[in-house]
């Protein structure tokens, strides 16, 4: 396998300090683009902190022709965004430089801020506390069932993140020794549909960032082109390091072609080789029922702290959301959630610069070729 990895050095200045500032970069990087660009914003209800307008971005750089196309997704879980933002302003930038060509027949589509809300707020849902890569789901069938998170919460006697710190420990400590630690992460994380101010919760109708999806893929008649898609995370495993993640059922032409394009660092929930572990409702499903044999969808998930620690801070975060008057501790503890999602580290900063601009590379190579 070829591929080219730019040498341009990398600037972690690229690292915006909030949404309005990533979003304000995106567009510049936009404008300095000398290359065919279709720009289309998708509006999201609500306001920011400060005021602003929430908005999705979205730009098609190449042939609108094109019959192959590298889609970059950023801030699916809102908070996630800052890492997203930086990894596609710093794509951008190569571009307008000259720096990275994109190749015949090949198009470039980047969706900037998933769930706006959540990225202007620093949390990982949107402002109904739905988690939009738990909500591709078909609604007007019964709703998934996670039983164990049922059962944390009667062993808890209630939410488990309005739960004493102490208790909630013991009890997640409890369900670990008897069902294992792959039960217990599923039980907190792999989706709910019971509980609306809970983390993981799916919802009840589809979310904002589902439907840009829905609408960008009808817009470009995605479901007729050739896709490598590549949704940028942040928070889970090894710290610094951009592990892919491929949702595709083990036997299929989706992972096959993640494994030709990526190579053997692909891992695989479903096999047991991933740092995550199966989930439901995954945005990754509303893709994959478009795409053709020669396509594939990716997570590219640049790990920080422990799973414990993701935890324990979601829990807190959807426990000051849950409870009126904690406008100055939610605040407080809007630092603590962007420590976890997107340290200030440098050095962590410099690692999914580079490792973005390598699996970037190797999804564009893959498709194009």
């Amino acid at each position: 396998m070829s591929y080219y990895l730019p040498l341009a050095a990398i600037d972690t200045a690229v690292f915006p300090g909030s949404y309005a500032t990533a979003r304000k970069r995106w567009l510049t990087q936009i404008n300095k683009l000398s290359c065919h660009a279709k720009y289309l914003p998708y509006p999201c209800d609500g306001i920011g902190p400060e005021g602003e307008q929430l908005i999705t971005d979205t730009v098609w750089i190449g042939p609108e022709d094109a019959s192959r196309v590298l889609v970059l997704l950023g801030g699916t879980h809102g908070i996630e965004g800052f890492a997203g933002s930086a990894v596609q302003i710093d794509r951008l930038a190569l571009i307008a430089e000259g720096l990275v060509v994109i190749p015949a027949d090949t198009a470039v589509l980047m969706i900037h801020a998933l769930t706006p809300w959540g990225y202007a707020w620093q949390r990982r849902c949107d402002a109904d506390g739905v988690d939009l890569n738990r909500n591709s789901v078909d609604f007007s069938k019964p709703l998934p069932e996670n039983k164990d998170y049922e059962l944390l919460y009667n062993l808890i006697k209630g939410p488990i993140y309005l739960a004493d710190t102490a208790q909630r420990k013991i009890a997640l400590a409890g369900f670990e020794q008897q069902h294992g630690r792959v039960a217990l992460e599923k039980a907190i994380s792999a989706g709910q549909y019971s509980d609306p101010s809970g983390p993981f919760y799916g919802g009840k109708a589809p979310a904002h960032g589902r439907l840009v999806c829905e609408g960008v893929i009808r817009e470009y008649a995605l479901q007729q082109r050739d896709l490598a898609v590549i949704d940028l995370h942040t928070g889970l495993g090894s710290y610094g390091y951009g592990e892919i993640i491929c949702d595709h059922q083990p036997d299929s032409a989706g992972t096959r072609a993640a494994q030709n394009w990526y190579g053997d660092s692909v891992a695989l929930p479903l096999l047991g080789t991933s740092s995550s572990v199966p989930k439901t409702g995954l945005l990754d499903y509303a893709w994959h029922a478009i795409m053709n044999e020669r396509s594939c969808y990716v997570t590219l998930e640049f790990g920080t702290f422990s799973t414990d620690q993701l935890f324990e801070i979601l829990l807190r975060d959807h426990q000051l959301w849950a409870q009126s008057g904690n406008g100055q501790a939610r605040l407080d503890h809007s630092k603590i959630m962007r420590r976890h999602f997107c340290p200030t580290d440098q050095a962590w900063q410099e690692m999914v610069l580079f490792r973005a601009r390598q699996v970037i590379a190797q999804g564009l190579s893959g498709v194009s070729s």
